[in-house]
């Protein structure tokens, strides 16, 4: 919105900022850290005397004592969402085809989200997978139908990326563009969900990768670095940047009070509608196969539940009695499991054990983006 005061600068100069899409997006994150921080607190309170809190410890994990949890107000991804979009809006230029479908993702997976949460709050159980899957493939659809409409993505959505590599490598059609599409937005938002298990250990990783895309989408839409990095141009994709800068401001704000102890937890509708945001980005300038290296983390815990309820199940089929590769899956609660170990063979209480699993985390998503920006180099 405020794009447009430019257009006034033949009378103040000093408008002509606006123009700039590094400009609005510092504009941007600082105004979604700052609504973060000022939303939070009512958000919490309201969040207690609404009853939306956490009601048990997660079953997998009984073992650990972690009951300091239960209480604590869920739901924290509506803090995220109404802060990124905000700033979004403000500071991007609203008309923007790429940053409304990116918006219309984020608030729509943070939705189902919601929903989801709102049941396992009143009814014990949240929507089934056949629904969360349902609706998604639904948005799937608009999503992909809106960018067929516009006749240079026609040929982008159909083609292969592949890091290292200068062109596509793969037409895959009409058909196959869209099961891709799919494929990454339902993949990225559930691995973004399966890591949101510990003290601000989901948020601190995506900000890691907003960080990341932060740069991509504004090499992607600038001609000239996009032609010397050799990776697809998409015109207009630069307010993309924008919408970046407003999600790591928001994540920023989140973090402040969702790192341990935390004060509030961002629940299924946070962490949906970051994981879905963050594959629309990665769709939208052809860097989805980039993802599985900057996005590491999430693919590691994603990857840690598909092998431990594979190779349960193939050794209960087998023997009879299923085994498991890792003491709990996510890979965060092994980590959690074996710290607990150690601490009772040494005869000594763990300390800040979730604060040191969760740095370490951080440590290898922030590892994990600046390799894959680096590719861009390597190609």
């Amino acid at each position: 919105m405020l794009y447009y005061l430019s257009l006034l600068e033949g009378t103040i100069s000093e408008l002509r900022l606006f123009q700039y899409i590094t400009f609005r997006t510092l504009g941007a994150a600082a105004t979604a850290f700052v609504i973060s921080l000022l939303l939070a607190p009512g958000l919490i309170n309201r969040l207690r005397m609404i009853n939306f809190e956490e009601l048990k410890t997660d079953d997998r994990v009984s073992a650990l004592d972690r009951n300091d949890k239960v209480g604590t107000p869920t739901m924290g991804g509506l803090l995220i969402i109404l802060a990124a979009a905000g700033s979004t809006l403000f500071w991007a230029i609203p008309t923007n085809m790429y940053v409304l479908l990116t918006l219309g993702t984020f608030c729509l997976m943070g939705a189902i989200g919601f929903a989801d949460d709102y049941l396992k709050i009143k009814r014990r159980n949240g929507l089934s997978v056949k629904m969360k899957f349902t609706a998604q493939l639904t948005w799937a659809v608009l999503a992909y139908a809106v960018l067929w409409s516009i006749p240079e993505m026609q040929e982008r959505v159909r083609d292969l990326m592949v890091p290292f590599f200068k062109y596509p490598i793969l037409d895959m059609g009409l058909i196959g563009g869209f099961i891709f599409m799919v494929v990454v937005l339902v993949g990225a938002s559930n691995a973004v969900n399966l890591t949101d298990g510990l003290d601000g250990l989901a948020i601190g990783c995506s900000n890691s990768v907003a960080g990341a895309y932060l740069f991509l989408t504004y090499v992607a839409g600038h001609f000239n670095f996009a032609e010397y990095l050799q990776v697809p141009f998409v015109r207009g994709s630069g307010e993309l940047t924008v919408f970046c800068g407003a999600l790591l401001g928001a994540g920023l704000g989140f973090l402040w009070y969702n790192c341990h102890p935390a004060k509030i937890f961002m629940g299924d509708t946070g962490s949906l509608a970051i994981g879905g945001a963050i594959a629309m980005l990665a769709i939208l300038i052809k860097q989805e196969l980039l993802l599985i290296i900057i996005g590491g983390v999430f693919v590691i815990e994603a990857a840690s539940v598909m092998l431990q309820s594979s190779w349960f199940k193939f050794t209960r089929k087998r023997t009879g009695t299923g085994k498991r590769i890792f003491k709990c899956a996510p890979l965060h609660h092994h980590f959690e499991f074996v710290e607990k170990e150690r601490a009772m063979d040494e005869n000594r209480t763990p300390e800040l054990v979730e604060t040191v699993i969760v740095t370490r985390f951080w440590i290898l998503g922030i590892i994990f983006a600046l390799i894959g920006v680096a590719t861009l180099k390597i190609r």
